[in-house]
């Protein structure tokens, strides 16, 4: 192996898998790893997961990196950077002992402890003091629920952590939470920037005195202790800064370096993001982030629920026998979809798509709200189907960008990464949709540990200027310029994409008030 000087080390401890890479200073990936963790589900539903195998997975990916490049590039890695899943509620003890397992984001068993606070606080004022709109997810109604169902553990608590703080805890002694992480656990005020006072006194927890001290993510908290490399292997004195949440970690990891560009990980749902120079209205429904990247003080986070997920389901519905002819001649089902797509005109002969299949997240923020075809007539094709997925898709990416436009973020160029970045006549409709090139970016752009790394390499000083390293190492592969027709005619059909889908959110609200009568 050709020795550099520095190295970086970027973890993301994620709800189904832990991975990690170490990166030299040219942003060249020499070692990674990667472990499943377990998801603890109950009767009811509840989801769990026991914070003692977090570490115990990351000691053993931190062991294996070892192996991979020997101990003279550990000890020369610079510094550590760790991103988690978010919001997890995790107490623990005045030793940072867990006093039981994590509670994921996914579990919602405070349904009715966050009813309580929105009565309490009201819908609105809530809203106007963590700056989104509120669900069970979130660390409030969380904590309620272990306060009111768990009081012999809840004496106990010293504080509540996230996935990263507590490994940060393992490898430092240090108990901090970054600010990102903070921003999103809707216990924290995001006019004051501290942990809100009021919704604590509703819950009836200090929460400045049980949530640790916040930090912005690039903050050096500490360093590998003594103990800790012990049982990791890494080199004693390391440095470790607070990290984040994954989201931020893809901001990172797409390459997101100035005002104008905006990115969105597209898989089974999609993340966007788009920088601002200040904050959006409490009332808009995008979320504000702060942001440590230089010349963007703020991020709009917008994630959509059901993109990728709703070409999945098109094929488990109407192309399952498309899916085994492909199998067999060994061609990929996704190329033919691109294909049929691509040889039906723009607007799909009248057919429109409104893709919440699991209800929708930005910016609408409603978990009933459903999806529908529209404009079907006696002579409709399926093909006409599945471009009407594309695009219906693409008009829910359209209305969210709309929505940070006139939260005050621009959209010069769409960065696309992720499994959704293949399909090129994806990445068409959406250049003609938004009236932006699309770059498509490189196979590792989007890989959160990879975001990770870059992360502490800039606080660093290794990857000293973020985009000379999004052209370095996250390089795009093909820019895909909007097409001038198909852009006239998904600006005519636009608004009826809004107009139509906020019937259909009232609709779906009122059939599903009838049927619980029924």
């Amino acid at each position: 192996m050709k020795y550099t000087d520095h190295y970086v080390l970027g973890m993301d401890c994620g709800t189904t898998n832990i991975k990690a890479v170490i990166v030299d200073e040219t942003g060249k990936i020499i070692a990674e790893a990667s472990r499943p963790s377990t998801i603890i589900l109950d009767a009811s539903g509840n989801q769990e997961q026991d914070p003692n195998d977090w570490w115990r997975i990351a000691v053993e990916i931190f062991h294996s990196l070892g192996v991979q490049v020997g101990t003279d590039v550990l000890g020369r890695i610079r510094g550590i950077s760790i991103s988690s899943h978010t919001v997890t509620m995790l107490p623990v003890d005045r030793q940072g002992q867990a006093i039981r397992n994590a509670i994921t984001y996914q579990d919602r068993r405070s349904v009715g402890e966050l009813q309580y606070i929105l009565e309490k606080v009201g819908r609105d004022r809530f809203v106007e003091i963590v700056g989104g709109q509120p669900s069970a997810a979130f660390l409030p109604s969380k904590i309620l629920w272990y306060k009111n169902n768990e009081p012999e553990n809840f004496v106990k608590t010293a504080w509540f952590l996230q996935a990263n703080s507590y490994i940060n805890y393992r490898l430092t002694g240090e108990m901090v939470t970054d600010l990102d992480q903070a921003s999103r656990s809707q216990c924290f005020d995001m006019n004051q920037m501290c942990w809100s006072e009021e919704i604590g006194n509703v819950i009836g927890v200090d929460l400045s005195g049980c949530l640790p001290r916040v930090c912005p993510v690039d903050e050096i908290i500490g360093r590998v202790t003594d103990g800790a490399a012990r049982e990791t292997g890494l080199k004693s004195g390391t440095l470790v800064i607070a990290g984040c949440s994954d989201a931020m970690a893809s901001v990172y990891a797409m390459g997101l370096s100035k005002l104008g560009e905006v990115g969105e990980s597209s898989g089974t749902s999609s993340l966007v993001f788009a920088g601002s120079t200040c904050k959006s209205s409490m009332t808009v429904p995008v979320v504000t982030r702060p942001c440590s990247i230089k010349g963007i003080p703020w991020i709009f986070d917008a994630p959509i629920t059901t993109t990728g997920a709703a070409i999945q389901w098109y094929i488990h519905t109407f192309a399952e026998n498309e899916k085994r002819d492909c199998e067999k001649s060994e061609r990929d089902i996704y190329e033919l979809l691109n294909q049929q797509a691509l040889n039906v005109r723009p607007g799909s002969n009248g057919v429109m798509f409104f893709p919440y299949l699991l209800g929708e997240r930005a910016p609408l923020w409603d978990d009933y709200v459903r999806a529908m075809f529209i404009g079907l007539d006696a002579s409709t094709e399926k093909t006409d189907l599945v471009r009407a997925v594309f695009e219906g898709t693409a008009y829910a990416l359209r209305h969210v960008v709309e929505t940070l436009r006139q939260s005050g973020a621009t959209c010069d160029v769409l960065k696309v990464c992720g499994g959704g970045s293949k399909s090129r006549v994806w990445s068409m409709i959406k250049a003609s949709m938004l009236h932006c090139p699309v770059e498509v970016l490189s196979d590792n752009s989007g890989n959160v540990p990879m975001g990770d790394a870059i992360l502490v390499g800039n606080k660093l000083g290794i990857f000293k200027d973020l985009e000379e390293t999004a052209k370095n190492i996250l390089h795009v592969k093909e820019t895909i310029e909007p097409i001038r027709e198909w852009e006239r005619i998904y600006d005519a059909m636009f608004p009826y994409y809004v107009k139509i889908g906020q019937n259909v959110l009232k609709d779906s609200h009122e059939m599903r008030k009838q049927l619980l009568t029924l």
